[in-house]
């Protein structure tokens, strides 16, 4: 078959070290343990520090907080100055998060270790983009799925690490372990990843950033602390309705820019001084909003936010709930409610990414997702009418945990770097990044919201939880019709294959 000009002409990529792969592992481990081991260690955190285990909480919620912001502002920025450098800047965050934690002698030190390691998260957007930068379509495949294996964690055995940690040698031991992972990954990252040029023009708008980032800020606060604040109160109203209108405001600025030119293949990415009529760079926008508003963007990012709600809500509070209820649900205890019912599902998980990998490449990302959507939908549905029977719940989870936890994030993962145009990559994988931790939280928040309200209105026994089940569920269910919406990217493609520019 010939090949067309653009393919003749296109220049080689760089060589690819043969570490390239165990680089970004490393790097990616660096920052995941510091998610899923510390969990059973936070009672831990709050005796030492002597601190309360609300200042604890509150230092979860900045963790994932600003984990959303740094995907989004971190991935964007290495459309302009190269995936490597920001992503040294992320290993170099990570160290000094984890050594603030490590040695915090108290809760504000510890506080402003975790906001670091919180930013560092970037690092997983970055190793899909680098991966994309460097791989064919079929390698990028294979190594996504590993990377989204490796950023669930250690097949839900962290967390039992974790917790053996925090009860024989303290929770610092946590965070140390995490010191020489970041190290080392940082070190692999300096040594074997290459550096490619980057891939925008024009500057950084680190005014739509800013209100982005403020946004989302707003939200995921709001959302976190409703049901502690209530959800009437003064305060969740002001920082989601105070989200929203950053948002707004966000919309409005891109819109701007976009109007301006955002170097996407049309626009040179400079501008004139008005002074001097010297070439400056133009500010671009964060994402194009013709990009936001076409069928690879929005239903993508509603997909990726209706699945963590209704899947991570499920998993990491109202299944725990349930099982360890004695009165409405089996009565286990914690240690046993997590090896039954969390740890199968995240093991199981470390399996479905690799297989979307593969397939994702030769079948296409869009129709991975939607069997990862329509698998987590089917198991839900089994599992929301026959909850009282232990083992179909377990048979249930087990299946969401091949489907959720390694099919869906995986694809959609993937789907996010292929539909971007080039020089957009980063501003797209960043949002989906960004989106998960939206999800996360609103997944949470309603299912608390709705136990809680089953409860103080008279609801006894499994009916309690019924709401929060049925909602999840639903949620699901909007997953897989906002899935069917996403445009197709063909099977093979890739975004460093398509010419510049938007494609709507």
């Amino acid at each position: 078959m010939s090949l067309s000009f653009r393919e003749r002409t296109r220049p080689a990529p760089p060589a690819t070290p043969r570490l390239l792969l165990p680089s970004l592992v490393l790097a990616v481990l660096g920052y995941q343990i510091n998610a899923t081991m510390l969990s059973p260690a936070l009672p831990d955190i709050a005796r030492r520090l002597d601190t309360s285990s609300s200042l604890v909480g509150l230092s979860q919620t900045l963790f994932f907080l600003l984990a959303a912001v740094g995907q989004v502002t971190l991935a964007r920025l290495s459309d302009y100055r190269g995936r490597k450098p920001v992503m040294l800047l992320c290993g170099v965050l990570l160290i000094i998060g984890n050594l603030a934690c490590a040695l915090a002698p108290d809760i504000s030190v510890y506080l402003a270790g975790r906001i670091l390691q919180g930013v560092s998260a970037a690092m997983f957007s970055l190793s899909f983009l680098t991966l994309n930068d460097l791989l064919p379509p079929a390698g990028f495949g294979r190594a996504a799925g590993i990377i989204s294996a490796v950023n669930g964690g250690f097949a839900g055995i962290d967390a039992i690490v974790g917790g053996q940690l925090a009860d024989t040698v303290g929770f610092r031991a946590i965070f140390l372990g995490g010191l020489v992972l970041s190290v080392v990954g940082t070190l692999a990252v300096a040594r074997y990843v290459p550096a490619v040029p980057p891939k925008a023009k024009g500057t950084m708008d680190w005014l739509g950033a800013g209100l982005l980032a403020l946004g989302l800020s707003g939200l995921l606060i709001g959302l976190a602390q409703g049901a502690a604040w209530g959800w009437t109160s003064p305060a969740t109203l002001g920082c989601v309705l105070g989200g929203l209108a950053a948002l707004a405001a966000f919309v409005l600025v891109q819109r701007s820019r976009s109007a301006g030119g955002n170097g996407t293949g049309t626009d040179s990415g400079t501008g004139a001084d008005s002074r001097t009529g010297a070439a400056r760079p133009r500010i671009t926008a964060v994402i194009d909003i013709r990009l936001l508003a076409s069928r690879r963007a929005w239903p993508l990012l509603l997909t990726v936010t209706l699945t963590l709600a209704g899947a991570f809500g499920a998993l990491a509070l109202t299944i725990p709930l349930f099982t360890q209820d004695a009165h409405a649900g089996y009565g286990l205890s914690a240690t046993w409610s997590a090896l039954l019912y969390s740890t199968p599902a995240a093991a199981i998980g470390v399996i479905g990414a690799p297989l979307a990998g593969y397939f994702g490449p030769r079948i296409g990302w869009r129709r991975v997702a939607l069997i990862g959507s329509a698998g987590s939908l089917l198991a839900f549905a089994v599992a929301v009418p026959f909850r009282d029977q232990p083992w179909v719940l377990f048979a249930a989870l087990a299946v969401l945990g091949l489907t959720y936890n390694g099919i869906s994030i995986t694809a959609l993962n993937g789907l996010a770097v292929v539909s971007a145009p080039k020089d957009q990559q980063g501003a797209l994988t960043g949002l989906t990044g960004a989106c998960f931790g939206v999800g996360a939280s609103l997944g949470t928040a309603l299912a608390s919201g709705l136990i809680t309200t089953a409860g103080t209105s008279g609801a006894t026994g499994a009916a309690a939880y019924t709401g929060a089940f049925v909602a999840a569920l639903a949620l699901l269910a909007l997953a897989m019709a906002t899935a069917l919406a996403i445009r197709p990217v063909p099977a093979g493609e890739g975004a460093t294959e398509r010419a510049p520019g938007v494609h709507l």
